[in-house]
């Protein structure tokens, strides 16, 4: 069989955030911090605010998209309870990072949004905590919902293995996803999927039979119950508006990947064996070698009558 555990590790480095980018989002997460600040206390002095970074790039989880696209989320906090609207202490976080970047910032519905063309996006969501009570995170147009993206990534890292696999499996579940989108799940549906077929299954020294592995665990969760549940507050379903077309076009995407990494892991020649794992997984996964796997035990001398031998008994 052709071992395409050495191509995960490239393939993990070209989807991986680079430290370039990781300086340029840190400085501009700095800038956009200390622009809150000094409006803040300038135009609405009794309100204090906190920050915390959260959600992929807290996890280490974060991923380059093909575009080379990656994201940071920055929560803003208020401890304190508001006594304007959602909408509008969002409004006051758009009025004072506005002129930080040279694109115009989104007021979205859960966060707002500062786009650094080409380069990187930096989600801002809002939140206020007050004593005893649930972390509120502020929805454009809608109110408050119970949110709390601490518990998720104390949860996940409840889940991580010492050897960082976990860490890689949700990277390459969020690049299949990048690389096929068409409306695939969000990174943190992926983050959730992933993490909890690890529950279920004995991750191999192969991260890529530990992956089709993984594929297999979540289609069969899937195929009894077509869920998502965050595992903290709000503990919604993020497939709960997923439509019959949505549905199918995932099931199906998991079902011809699972084929392939099935057909990729059998296969003897590793340069045929990527050409699958490519299929899904796009072309920054890497070829393989043009060589087969019997070919190479032979020719180091592993062979003895067709028939592995233990070298170490000679």
């Amino acid at each position: 069989m052709a071992d395409c555990h050495n191509l995960f590790q490239d393939y993990n480095k070209n989807v991986s955030v680079t430290k370039t980018k990781r300086d340029k989002m840190s400085t501009s997460k700095d800038g956009l911090r200390d622009a809150i600040r000094k409006h803040f206390k300038e135009k609405h002095p009794g309100y204090d605010p906190k920050f915390y970074i959260q959600g992929s790039h807290k996890m280490k989880t974060g991923i380059r998209t093909k575009d080379d696209i990656c994201d940071l989320d920055d929560g803003v906090y208020f401890m304190r309870e508001p006594d304007v609207t959602a909408t509008t202490l969002q409004g006051w976080v758009w009025d004072a990072v506005e002129d930080y970047a040279t694109q115009k910032p989104e007021h979205r519905k859960k966060c707002i949004r500062n786009t650094f063309t080409g380069d990187y996006e930096i989600d801002m969501p809002v939140y206020y905590k007050i004593t005893g009570k649930q972390y509120q995170l502020a929805v454009k147009d809608t109110g408050w919902e119970d949110s709390d993206p601490k518990a998720v990534i104390d949860w996940f890292n409840g889940k991580k293995d010492g050897n960082g696999q976990l860490l890689k499996m949700v990277k390459y579940h969020k690049g299949w996803g990048d690389n096929i989108r068409n409306k695939m799940p969000t990174g943190l549906a992926m983050t959730i999927l992933a993490s909890n077929a690890k529950t279920n299954i004995v991750y191999n020294d192969r991260d890529d039979i530990t992956l089709r592995d993984t594929l297999k665990e979540i289609k069969k969760a899937l195929d009894i119950k077509f869920q998502c549940l965050v595992p903290a507050a709000p503990y919604d379903d993020l497939f709960k508006d997923y439509d019959k077309t949505r549905k199918e076009n995932f099931m199906n995407a998991l079902k011809n990947f699972i084929e392939d990494a099935d057909k990729a892991i059998k296969e003897e020649n590793q340069l045929t064996a990527s050409k699958l794992w490519q299929r899904h997984l796009g072309d920054r996964f890497p070829d393989g070698k043009d060589e087969n796997e019997d070919n190479k035990a032979r020719n180091a001398g592993l062979f003895i009558g067709g028939k592995p031998s233990n070298p170490w008994s000679r």
